[in-house]
């Protein structure tokens, strides 16, 4: 597998600030059900231009292999299906080798149909709660969208090991998600094991914008190949994670980064070098200390 590329589409696809944006689909959401909500003229406009930006991508990327092959996994929304078929538009018959519809790739659910303000009095309160942990009355929160998408994850490999996507292996196989914007960030905390903090700081991506995990010459795949180090900071990830996604695109696989402060530091003041210095105690109590001052 040579690549994965996860697209966000959004219900509006408008040419707006997010915050419009955002307002925009949570009026629709007051008379259609969210996974009905369709693309507007300009979506599909805009998903038809997103196809041919991939399809140059790609080719761009396997130039050493002219025969690449493209899979397809969509979310069943409404929006995201027309989103599918626009950017299908730019690939031949003979680069798709299938599609699979994937309900675990759905938007989070928000509930059921909401007053607007019902709307603002969840938005104030998953302020007060945290993006990640918060729940949508009848809905779902980020955690349970983790849950599933990491299930996701775990069928993928599967399918990709047991080659259960028919894909000839003279071929560079490409996979091109199309789901929802909280959903595309899950599933990059799961694969990079970002924590619950750093997603919170991530950012929604633009409508119809996409990711580029490219998979570097020693096995690990990285944001840092194809997309540049302000598109990352703009994306919200702080200087750690852009560091941690450089070291991915020179690792080996299975190599393991030991400058990254979220596998180990971030979760201590500081750890003795043995246990024979006489600091362990100390240490754990001032530990323990920070914890009871962050709750």
């Amino acid at each position: 597998m040579q690549q994965t590329a996860a697209s966000s589409s959004e219900a509006d696809n408008l040419n707006a600030a997010r915050r419009v944006s955002g307002q925009y689909r949570h009026r629709r959401l007051l008379h259609h059900p969210h996974n009905k909500i369709p693309l507007t003229d300009v979506g599909l406009a805009q998903a038809h231009l997103a196809g041919a930006h991939l399809h140059r991508v790609i080719s761009d990327i396997d130039t050493n292999s002219p025969n690449w092959r493209v899979y397809f996994y969509v979310s069943p929304y409404q929006r995201t299906r027309s989103t599918l078929c626009q950017i299908g538009r730019s690939f031949s018959r003979t680069r798709v080798i299938g599609v699979r519809e994937e309900c675990r790739l759905r938007e989070q659910d928000f509930g059921n149909f909401r007053s607007q303000d019902r709307v603002k009095a969840i938005k104030e309160s998953r302020e007060k709660f945290g993006r990640f942990f918060f729940r949508n009355p009848e809905g779902e929160s980020a955690a349970d969208v983790y849950d599933r998408v990491s299930s996701f994850l775990e069928s993928l490999w599967r399918d990709i090991d047991m080659n259960r996507l028919r894909h000839d292996p003279c071929h560079d196989l490409n996979l091109i998600i199309i789901s929802h914007g909280l959903t595309a960030r899950v599933f990059l905390m799961k694969w990079f094991k970002w924590t619950v903090e750093q997603f919170e700081h991530l950012h929604n991506l633009g409508n119809c914008e996409f990711q580029v995990m490219q998979l570097g010459k020693g096995g690990e795949y990285s944001l840092a190949i194809h997309h540049s180090e302000e598109e990352l900071v703009e994306w919200g990830l702080s200087p750690e994670m852009i560091a941690d996604q450089k070291w991915r695109a020179h690792a080996n696989r299975g190599d393991w980064n030991e400058r990254c402060p979220w596998y180990l530091d971030t979760f201590f003041n500081r750890l003795a070098d043995s246990e024979d210095s006489g600091e362990s105690e100390d240490i754990w109590h001032e530990t323990d200390e920070k914890i009871q001052q962050s709750n």
